[in-house]
């Protein structure tokens, strides 16, 4: 069973989210921020507390900008889905999940060494350049389940 429902539109829309931010980190750091899309979908808190669908997480606007950066710029993320990221989204969809973005709902990437926490968040860890941060405990159980 999958992790989130979804429609064929969100494995597209998903696809061109992890290339845009992770295509230079590769097949791990675009599966890395497929789990951090999924895990705000299935987090009922925080942030992320009216998100329910792939496509809420992916156009979420918060202080008055889009989360993900490359919907902010564009990049990548207006061009096609390929089929390669089109079948890592769906590995993310169904059910991977790994280390240091398992229970991750942020990433970024510093240009610098990674801070200890994000918004108060604890880090979780790095791959490549960007660095992962999951919930502080007992502030979003939603997120471990599943």
């Amino acid at each position: 069973m999958a992790r989130v429902a979804y429609r064929e539109a969100d494995v597209d829309l998903m696809a061109r989210m992890m290339r845009a931010e992770a295509e230079g980190e590769g097949v791990q750091g675009m599966l890395y921020v497929g789990n951090v899309i999924v895990n705000r979908a299935v987090a009922n808190c925080l942030d992320f507390s009216d998100l329910r669908t792939i496509e809420d997480v992916i156009f979420q606007v918060q202080g008055g900008n889009f989360s993900f950066e490359a919907v902010q710029k564009g990049n990548v993320f207006y061009q096609r889905a390929r089929e390669k990221e089109k079948r890592l989204a769906r590995r993310n969809l169904e059910s991977w999940r790994d280390h240091p973005a398992k229970f991750a709902l942020w990433y970024f990437n510093p240009f610098a060494p990674c801070p200890p926490t994000w918004y108060g968040q604890p880090f979780t860890g790095q791959f490549k350049l960007h660095c992962f941060y999951e919930p502080e405990a007992g502030t979003c159980d939603s997120v471990y389940m599943g």
